[in-house]
This record gives C-alpha cells, structure tokens and sequence, in this order.
C-alpha cells in the first residue's frame, strides 16, 4: 500500500519542519509527502529542501483559499492509492506510518482516523488545550480516541482515506469549518466504511493562546449548524450540550447576583473536578488549572457559536459564509 501524506500549510515554516523532521524518522519508510502552500507570505520552501535528500517530498504552492481545497489539490498531484491528511502543526510518532500500514492490511477500511496527544515537551497551555479537546467532559473523548468505532467520523488533523473514496466524493467541500466532518458524512452516506485506528495517534502542537482557541471553537459551533443545514441528520443532542451549559452559566449567574451565590456551587464543583482530573492526568497543578481556563473557554466559546449561527442560519435563513466574511487563516 502507498500512502501518499498531504499537509495544508499557510505561514507556519517551523512547523513544517518539525512534522517533516518526525516523517524522516519513521520506521516505514515507502510513503511520499505533499507540502500545499496555500497562499502564504511567509513560505515554507526553504525548510522542505533541506528534506529531500531524506523524504520523498514536493512542495506545492497555491493561492489562498482554505485547508480543504488545499488538501484537494494534493490530492489531484498525488500517485498513491491510500491519502492521509494532517495538520501543519502535528508532529508523528515514529511508528505512525508502520501502524496505518499494518492495521489496514489487517481489517482494511475505506477511511480512518487516528487520536492526538500531548507530548511532554509541550507547553502547559498546549497541554491544557489538549486536554480540553480530548477530555470526555468536554468533546466525549472524540478526539482522544473516545468515540465507539461503528460510527467513527474521521477529522483532518488525523486523517486518511482511499483513492477510491477521493474520486467518488471528489474531496473536500469547500465548507470554511467543518469541511472535515462534512467529507466524513459523506463517504459514509456513500457505502465506504470508516474506522478509528487508535494506536495512529499524532502529537497535535495547539499554536492558539486563549483568546485564538476561542475564535476557532467559536467558529466549530457555528460550523456544526452550517453542517445541520447540509446533513440534518447529523445534529445529535451531546453537539448542542455546549450551547446548553453555555446558557446554563448565564442563568447561574444572573441568580447568584439577585438571588443568592449559592446557586455558583455547580459551576464550582465542575471546575473543581476538572482541576483534579487534568492534574491527575498531567501530574501538575499549573496544566490542571489551565485546564479549567481552557475547558470553560471551549464550552462557552463552542457554545456562543453555536447559539449565535442558530439564530442567523436557522431562524433568520442567512447564507452559510454569511458568518465567515473574512479569510479563513484570519
């Protein structure tokens, strides 16, 4: 089987560098690496030279659009039968390569998807993040690998699928968010069968401090409607659980100013047990309160999103890019 890697990238050189550095250490080594500039000012070509003589790598550059037709002109430019998608900011394990390889001669699937981790040289934010984005009480463990096998919607970060599935589907939509799970719907409406392949973990580097983090969770609630206008079946209860909680600490908060600051005890016991978890989990007391701060920014952000493409997608019929005006890298 060849896979062929395909990595969006837009002014992230050093990133570049260090998936490429951990794609030279695999210990399979028949794969090729396609690099889709999308329009950056600041390229990465400089870096994907000084790989060459180690990788099996082309350098692509395009004008700007977004990370999905990005990934489909990769696609197009690519000679293997089997695409896997990351992201610029992941970095691989070395056995990532020898284990998509061996579990899909094994129980050979039409996609995949693989969880991300946190490696120890991680800053405490990034590790914060991670934990905000794998923990079960804040995405029910989707991306950390939670997510029953039989229904598993692959995300781009972590990604792969076959040639065939490129070719029937014909690749990313060119949804601003959410294009991942929209290309996931589809190859399942479709017949092919997707599977989660746990072990194909990669390290995924969050390059957001908060105040990113909650535009792009943000911008994640606001897709998944975009995605209930496309796919209505595809909006389940635990997608609008963040806008509940969210709605939740308004009312919270507006009774422990006028009636008493008592009714603040959920919310407290909430953080409370993140902070014991995230330190357990992490083994230090600064990741597990950064945790809680980056829990309650993803829930609320998540939710704030959600809500708001709700009134203006659902109740008030705005068109799906109405609510992303500017560029999608912005």
């Amino acid at each position: 089987m060849q896979l062929s890697i395909i990595v969006p990238v837009f002014n992230r050189p050093l990133e570049i560098n260090d998936l490429l550095g951990s794609l030279s250490d695999q210990t399979d080594t028949d794969f090729e690496v396609l690099i889709v500039e999308d329009g950056s000012s600041d390229r990465c070509e400089p870096e994907v030279d000084v790989f060459k003589a180690k990788l099996n790598v082309k350098y692509i550059y395009k004008e700007n659009s977004d990370p999905g037709q990005a990934r489909n002109m990769g696609s197009e430019l690519s000679t293997g039968d089997y695409l896997v998608f990351l992201d610029s900011d992941c970095v691989l394990p070395s056995h990532y390569v020898q284990t998509v390889k061996q579990s899909l001669s094994r129980d050979y699937s039409d996609a995949f998807g693989g969880p991300d981790r946190a490696k120890e040289d991680f800053t405490p934010l990034q590790r914060a993040i991670n934990y905000s984005m794998t923990s079960f009480f804040t995405t029910g463990g989707i991306r950390g690998g939670g997510e029953r096998l039989e229904k598993f919607h692959p995300r781009s970060f972590n990604m792969g699928y076959s040639r065939e599935v490129y070719e029937k589907t014909g690749g990313f939509s060119a949804m601003r968010f959410g294009e991942d799970i929209d290309m996931s719907i589809r190859i399942i409406r479709l017949g092919f069968r997707t599977r989660l392949i746990r072990e194909a973990y990669v390290y995924h580097k969050s390059r957001a401090d908060l105040r990113r983090f909650f535009k792009q969770v943000y911008n994640s609630g606001i897709a998944r409607i975009n995605l209930y206008r496309r796919h209505p079946h595809s909006l389940k209860m635990v997608h609008c659980a963040p806008a509940v909680f969210t709605l939740g600490v308004a009312l919270i908060t507006i009774m422990s100013l006028f009636v008493s600051p008592y009714f603040l005890l959920p919310l407290l016991f909430h953080a409370a047990f993140t902070l014991l978890d995230a330190t357990l989990r992490n083994r230090s007391v600064l990741i597990g309160l950064l945790a809680v701060v980056a829990s309650y920014v993803q829930l609320l952000g998540y939710g704030l999103g959600f809500i708001h493409a709700s009134v203006l997608r659902i109740m008030f019929r705005h068109a799906e890019f109405s609510l992303f005006q500017r560029s999608f890298y912005n």
